[in-house]
């Protein structure tokens, strides 16, 4: 058996490897950590097989990212946890999982490599969330799934149900992905408008009746602590903010491949430079989450 050629694998396969981490971890940098680790571990204990790799190097990233993941979620952290998100610089997100090269799932990988799905993720255990990207993202059977993630088919199918209830919300009148960023655009441009207008009434008729408004300073700036829940209180909210510190310069970004925010104030002591705003609109085009990143940690590929 000849030694593998790990620098035409990592060509080849690290791309799909560091979508599923940073799937399962909402993280840029670490989605990277551990396609490192996991050529790491290829090099100093490859499988013995002749077998292609690509499916054996995915086993040791969900690995590698359930870890990460539990422990992340055993640490504090102030206020919500939002997705640190990924810029166009970082690898193509609609890259396949090794061994699997045609999806077809429920959702789309550009889809689910938004924030607003990644948001939805943070309510399911480590490996629900494994459960649902290799099934629901990558499209994989219930018995690939299982070998992935050394659990029984039966157990699978157990975490599968348990994850869809936890994300019947997110489900519930979401965009359909062909149309996804378009829409995403066009109530970005519809919301920054009603802003710029200070006009309540335009702000309100771009925002579905349950939108939800989360932010993320990390402990270092100013940021609700709570989601804001309903139409009136996050326009009233979003409103008075701009109000009293309007942004000194606004661009439109791709945010995990979907347009976004770019948002820049004048410095002012606790309260964030730079923030990251991205909406999810349902079929409607209306908008049903705004999601607004400001922890610096998160941020440093957009500075």
């Amino acid at each position: 058996m000849s030694p593998p050629d790990l620098s035409a694998l990592y060509a080849d396969e690290g791309p799909g490897l560091w979508g599923l981490a940073y799937r399962m971890l909402g993280d840029a940098a670490e989605a990277e950590d551990v396609v490192q680790e996991t050529f790491a571990k290829a090099l100093a204990q490859p499988p013995a097989t002749d077998r292609p790799l690509g499916p054996w190097l995915a086993t040791v990233a969900l690995n590698l990212s359930r870890d990460r993941l539990r422990r992340r979620k055993r640490e504090p952290w102030v206020g919500s946890w939002l997705p640190a998100p990924a810029s166009p610089s970082s690898p193509p997100l609609d890259a396949p999982l090794p061994g699997h090269p045609s999806p077809e799932a429920r959702y789309a990988l550009m889809e689910s490599a938004g924030l607003a799905f990644l948001t939805a993720l943070e309510a399911l255990t480590p490996q629900q969330r494994a459960v649902v990207l290799l099934r629901e993202v990558y499209g994989c059977s219930g018995a690939e799934t299982a070998r992935h993630l050394e659990l029984t088919v039966g157990h699978v199918k157990v975490l599968l149900h348990r994850a869809r209830a936890a994300l019947a919300a997110y489900d519930t009148d979401r965009c359909p992905p062909s149309s996804l960023a378009p829409a995403t655009e066009a109530a970005l441009g519809r919301f920054l408008a009603a802003l710029a207008a200070g006009d309540l009434s335009s702000l309100l008729a771009t925002l579905a009746p349950e939108v939800v408004a989360l932010s993320d300073g990390g402990g270092v700036f100013q940021a609700t602590l709570r989601p804001v829940l309903g139409a009136d209180r996050v326009a009233r909210m979003a409103l008075g903010l701009h109000r009293k510190r309007a942004p000194s310069h606004v661009a439109l970004v791709s945010v995990s491949g979907l347009p976004a925010l770019r948002l820049e104030y004048p410095p002012r002591p606790g309260l964030a430079p730079l923030a990251l705003v991205s909406v999810s609109p349902n079929r409607d085009g209306l908008i049903r989450q705004v999601l607004s990143v400001m922890a610096p940690s998160k941020l440093g590929a957009f500075e």
